[in-house]
Order: C-alpha cells, then structure tokens, then sequence
C-alpha cells in the first residue's frame, strides 16, 4: 500500500524525471483531464491507483503543470455527491473525463454525451448500457473491465477446495450494482452441485453488514464469499477483521485483500489497468475517437493464498491448489 506521503514523494518524483514526447506537445496548449473516483482522497488503494494512472501518462509524455492538468473529484462513498461532481468536471470543459468505478460511470454519462469517458473497475459494461458492445461501443464511454460472470464460479470452487466442509456461503455484494446479482447468479448455478447454501449480504451499510455477518457466524461450516463492487473496497479491512474474529474462511476478487490477512482472492491486477487506462487517455488526447477503441477484458487471472491465515482458520492447503497459487504468502 502506498502512504499519502509516499504518493506525494512518487508524484514530485516523477514530474522531474517526465519526458516530454513529441506528440504530447503537439498543439502546444495545457489540455485537461477530468477524474472521478467513488473513494476518498486519503485512501490508500486510491492513491495506489492514482500512481499508476500517473506514471503512465508520464510514460507517455504528459506533464502535470506543464502540457496537461488533471482535476479530481472524489466521492468518499457518497453516492449523492457522484452527480454533482460529474456536473463539476463537465463545466470544467475537460478533454477527456476518467471514471473509476461503475457507481460514478453513469453519473459521468448523464453528465454528458460529448466529452470522452474512460471507465475502469467495471463489470459488464454491455449489461450496464455504458456501450453498445464491447467491440463497436457507440457513445463517448469506452474502457477496460475486469470481470465477467463465468469468473465468479471460480470463487466458490476455490473456497470448496481450500475448506471442503463450507456448507454455507455468504455472498457480500452491493445489490444496486446489478453485476453483482449477474455475478450472485453464476455462483448460484453451481452452488447446488457444491452442496453449498447461499446467503446473500448487502454491502450497502457497514453497520448492517457487520450484524448480517455475525448472525450468520451463527451457524456452522460458514464462508465468505466477497464480490467486487465500491462497497467492497470502502470496508475492506471490516471485512478481513470479521472473517477473522468469526473465523470464516474467505475469498476475495483482488491481490490487496490476501496482502492484508485474507485468506485466498483469485482476480486481476487491477493496478495495472490503471495504467493501461493512461494509454486510452493518451490516444484520445491525440485524437482518437472512444468510440474507436474497444473495451479492454484481463488477460489473466492471479490466484494468492494466505497460509498464515488459512494456518489460524485451521485449514490445511491441498497441494494441488498451492500448485495452481501465483502468489503464496506465508
């Protein structure tokens, strides 16, 4: 996790060592970047994130202060404020407009059909009207997604094998989101063949979630199942704090979960769309048309395992699923 003084050192950093390609200066006028991020500025993973989108426009060629200015807007988990905001980057008359998250990709598109959208941290893209298809999109929205409903099977295949005796799941999900019911039904179609029980839980409160997961600690042979979605990244350390103090074995969409004292996650490397997303960004600025640049998928998916976690849960790993781990922290 990169610290807000540390983002700070790594953002002056690089706006010294910026080259300045040719193509970056070539209308010679300071062009503008709107971003738009459900998170608060002081989160750890967002300033992450942000570093990413950062040095990948250094890499690029784009300089802070010098050929291009960059005005966020951060949501802090208030939906009501992710309108507004949208409102605020447009009057700004922005470039092009980075929205991260698919709670702040609509508002940005209300907000308006003309100034180029790049959205990340989404799911079903097609599903959610954000464009037509992934290959010829229409509109102004175009950018990369990171799971589609298939993967989710996976992550109660995983939590079956890790701990066999699971019998029940409790899937935490934002139930506004409607990927995550896509998702909720995928794991749902093979949850019966599993011999496993679902209970979905709402993300929409911390509070209200935190009491769901204690009555449903209740019970026995109990697991977690976390799907991705910006209430997942808000309460993320609730999250791992519960699944520990109840001792359920849980499973996560990204790598920073395992990182934190979760027990397994199987996911992309978000961080990298980050700086795929500086390469949408740079082609737009130079011309090209969102419409003209088909909506990205990962092309790989990490599994991370936990094994001083999963030693305190009293699990013991198959060796069959260390072999198919990318990442074991011990």
């Amino acid at each position: 996790m990169i610290r807000r003084r540390e983002f700070i050192t790594l953002l002056g950093g690089a706006a010294a060592a910026w080259p300045l390609a040719a193509h970056a200066q070539q209308s010679g006028r300071m062009r503008r970047i709107g971003v738009l991020v459900a998170l608060s500025a002081d989160d750890a993973l967002a300033q992450a994130r942000n570093a990413a989108f950062l040095q990948g426009l250094a890499d690029l060629g784009w300089r802070v202060g010098r050929n291009v200015q960059i005005d966020f807007r951060w949501g802090a988990g208030d939906t009501a404020r992710y309108p507004k905001h949208a409102a605020e980057l447009v009057e700004l008359a922005p470039d092009v407009i980075l929205a991260v998250g698919a709670s702040v990709v609509w508002p940005a598109l209300h907000a308006t059909r003309t100034v180029p959208v790049v959205f990340v941290q989404v799911t079903d893209p097609v599903g959610a009207g954000y464009v037509a298809s992934l290959a010829r999109l229409g509109g102004n929205a175009t950018g990369f997604t990171l799971f589609e409903f298939g993967i989710s099977a996976k992550w109660i295949e995983f939590l079956k094998l890790l701990a066999p005796s699971t019998t029940r799941a409790a899937v935490l999900l934002d139930p506004m989101v409607p990927s995550g019911l896509g998702m909720l039904g995928a794991i749902q179609s093979i949850a019966t063949s599993l011999r496993v029980e679902l209970t979905p839980i709402s993300l929409r409160d911390a509070a209200e979630m935190e009491r769901a997961v204690i009555t449903f600690a209740g019970g026995s042979n109990g697991g977690l199942i976390v799907l991705p979605g910006a209430p997942t990244v808000r309460y993320r350390e609730q999250i791992i704090a519960q699944a520990a103090q109840h001792r359920l074995p849980a499973i996560y969409p990204y790598r920073y979960f395992v990182a934190a004292g979760g027990l397994i996650s199987y996911g992309p490397d978000e961080i990298e769309q980050y700086r795929q997303a500086a390469g949408y960004v740079d082609r737009i600025l130079r011309g090209e048309k969102p419409a003209d640049l088909p909506v990205q998928a990962p092309t790989k998916y990490e599994l991370l395992i936990n094994l001083k976690t999963a030693k305190a849960l009293g699990l013991e790993v198959p060796p069959t699923l260390l072999a198919r781990a990318d990442e074991v922290i011990e």
